[in-house]
């Protein structure tokens, strides 16, 4: 039965090597399996014909059915087209054809009635279809399914005659060929409880469904199943790590209440206590700890995250704490440095940039224990860097790191693992964090520290700049400084984005006596360190910058931030960038400048940024409009390969197949059951390459 799925779809009927090779280099689809899970991504209703009188601009397909009154060749060279004119009796349309003329000229003869289908398009009171599906009509012909599939294809496969017609009709031959031979994969338990349809009746009414209401069944049962085997696979991920990996015992908290009672430099908030004792937890409970700890830009991560290391220096083991950019690391360092200086615990910076001199002492003192925390960029990770004993590695910005980066900081300590703390400023909406790193446990801050202001979100169009230019003197001469963002550094010929070297030039027209910065990603490091230093020290009052800014730069004097072009950015980057400024007591500002010409996309993301600075409801919206592969980056890893579920609409029945996959582990961890035999051999027929997220956090 395997074998048969496993099977080369060039030996399907209508398929054959040349088209087989299409497949796999255009969609990936090599086997028998891989092209029914090929699902379509919208459905045609051929049922319904419409009067040509009554076609509407707004229809995005119309289907109808009339005689071809005559067709004539039209233009010359490239601009030759093809024009067939239907009459139904109750009007006429245009059947135009710009490709493959000769070929449909031959095809089409006047005086016979024909079915065509396409999108309607409007000129002036005329109504035209470009390339229609056009078939005769037959008095004898079996009816037309109720819903036709479309299937997602490219130019290339369009091009090579495998259209979505020669596609639907080689998927029909395979969903007969393989109906016999597909096997129930969800016990009738489950099933039942959740209301499903087998999944034969599933396969065949996602490709061809018999009406609507089959078609949301089908849509139904294969989206739980994709869903409830992610959460299956993660959760049992979560439940060998707690019942099976060992995890040092950290639990020596007289360093912490030292510095609670000596030397913290500002209340906690109760989201970040309420963390703190959730790690803590973790760390004295003998399992190895993965938690994932989101905060929004400003919640104070970095804080708790020193807090822990006091409990992991305290129970005698040393910690790393590994961020994407040296402007980070550095960051970090000069924070956690004043209040490790105070509490005599030993700290170190390693970079690309560190001197050799330097890393030979680094290496030295870590290696005997002395060095207590060592910050670092991807150079924590290099052989030569070998801890006494890691007892606690802190990873910031984790989606800045490949899988493999954060493995081998994991295997820094060759007998018992580090406990695992991933921080994140970047908010992951709820249902992309159950796929995304369902086997870990999942802290958030979502309280800003006292005395913040929430930052004010405004939208201005280009010919406000003068206006804007006057609010940001305004603000300069109140003692603030402001950033000004472009989306580029070259300029580009296909988009027209204002260029940073030009908007340099007319932000220094503006202001001719203040002293400016510029920074971007193509300048040598110690020249970005000296213009951020520059910046810092207050020495100039305006920074143009791309988002190189966006992680890393914490100047609590910069109270307002301008974004060029902000329909060009990302709603996460949007907030990311916005999170630059707000980190003092005064009241910021974020003007967002376009364009008048918006599409609807970026309408939304300007105004969902205006309207509220919660990163999670920022993220939420995100995802819906991006999809989550964009979103986290995570698309290449495989992780989020959707076949057929989508978290930006699905999050209800991602919820649902969770709650069942816990109630499944709970009850029956070894899936020892008779009932849950099928779900076993389910779980061994997958991929064995599925990456273990829980041993790479």
């Amino acid at each position: 039965m395997t074998g048969f799925f496993e099977t080369s779809v060039e030996f399907l009927k209508g398929v054959g090597p040349q088209r087989a090779a299409l497949l796999n280099k255009q969609l990936n689809i090599v086997t028998f399996a891989d092209l029914l899970q090929h699902y379509p991504y919208r459905y045609e209703d051929r049922s319904k014909f419409y009067n040509i009188k009554d076609i509407d601009e707004s229809y995005q397909y119309v289907q109808v059915k009339g005689i071809i009154k005559r067709k004539e060749l039209n233009g010359a060279g490239f601009k030759k087209r093809l024009v067939a004119y239907m009459n139904d009796g109750t009007g006429e349309i245009e059947l135009v054809w710009f490709q493959g003329i000769n070929w449909v000229n031959e095809k089409i003869k006047s005086g016979i009635e024909y079915v065509a289908f396409g999108k309607p398009n409007r000129f002036g009171s005329k109504f035209s279809i470009a390339h229609p599906e056009l078939d005769p009509v037959m008095n004898d012909a079996p009816p037309k399914f109720f819903l036709q599939p479309v299937y997602s294809l490219t130019e290339k496969l369009r091009t090579g005659s495998f259209d979505n017609k020669a596609l639907s009709r080689v998927m029909r031959t395979l969903v007969d060929l393989s109906i016999s031979k597909v096997r129930e994969t969800l016990p009738v338990g489950l099933m039942n409880s959740m209301h499903l349809i087998s999944k034969k009746e599933a396969l065949v009414n996602i490709h061809f469904p018999q009406s609507n209401e089959w078609l949301e069944k089908a849509k139904h049962r294969l989206k739980f199943e994709e869903l409830f085997y992610i959460q299956l696979r993660l959760l049992k991920m979560k439940f060998v790590r707690q019942t099976v990996s060992p995890g040092m015992v950290l639990h020596n908290v007289s360093l912490l209440t030292t510095f609670y009672n000596e030397h913290l430099p500002f209340p906690l908030t109760d989201a970040q206590k309420k963390v703190i004792r959730e790690i803590y937890t973790d760390l004295k409970s003998g399992k190895q700890m993965n938690r994932l700890l989101q905060g929004d830009v400003g919640s104070g991560k970095t804080i708790v995250g020193f807090i822990c290391m006091l409990i992991a220096i305290g129970s005698d083991t040393q910690c790393a704490l590994m961020a994407p950019t040296e402007i980070l690391a550095q960051q970090h360092f000069i924070n956690l440095q004043r209040y490790a200086q105070r509490m005599n615990i030993t700290i170190a910076l390693l970079t690309g940039s560190t001197k050799k001199s330097e890393r030979t002492i680094i290496h030295d003192t870590l290696k005997t224990g002395v060095l207590k925390i060592l910050i670092g960029t991807h150079a924590l990770l290099e052989e030569e860097v070998q801890f006494n004993n890691l007892g606690l590695s802190v990873i910031d910005e984790q989606h800045r790191f490949g899988v493999a980066q954060r493995s081998r900081l994991w295997q820094k300590n060759k007998s018992i693992p580090p406990h695992v703390l991933v921080m994140t400023a970047t908010p992951i909406p709820r249902t992309l964090a159950m796929t995304l790193y369902g086997d870990l446990d999942v802290s958030v801050i979502d309280q800003l520290p006292a005395g913040r202001k929430p930052i004010k979100t405004v939208h201005q169009f280009d010919s406000h700049r003068l206006q804007v230019f006057e609010f940001l003197r305004t603000q300069i001469a109140l003692g603030r400084q402001v950033y000004v963002v472009y989306p580029l550094i070259e300029e580009s010929e296909k988009l027209d984005l204002k260029h940073l070297m030009d908007g340099y030039e007319s932000v220094s027209r503006a202001f001719p006596e203040m002293p400016i910065s510029i920074l971007h990603g193509k300048m040598k490091s110690d020249a970005k360190d000296y213009e951020m230093a520059r910046f810092k020290k207050g020495e100039t009052k305006i920074m143009v910058a791309t988002t190189v800014i966006e992680v890393g730069v914490d100047v609590p004097n910069a109270s307002v931030m301008v974004i060029e072009n902000a329909e060009r950015f990302g709603l996460s980057q949007l907030h990311q960038l916005r999170g630059r400024v707000g980190r003092g007591a005064d009241q910021s500002y974020c003007i967002l400048m376009t364009d008048y010409k918006l599409g609807a996309d970026s309408k939304t993301r300007i105004n969902t940024m205006v309207r509220t600075n919660n990163g999670f409801e920022i993220a939420e919206a995100d995802l819906t409009l991006r999809g989550p592969g964009d979103l986290m980056g995570t698309q290449q890893s495989g992780v989020l390969d959707l076949m057929i579920a989508d978290l930006g609409q699905d999050g209800e029945l991602l919820k649902t197949a969770r709650s069942k996959a816990t109630e499944l582990i709970e009850s029956d961890p070894d899936l020892l059951s008779p009932e849950n035999s099928v779900i076993r051999v389910q779980v061994e027929s997958m991929k064995k390459s599925v990456v273990n997220w829980s041993k790479i956090s």
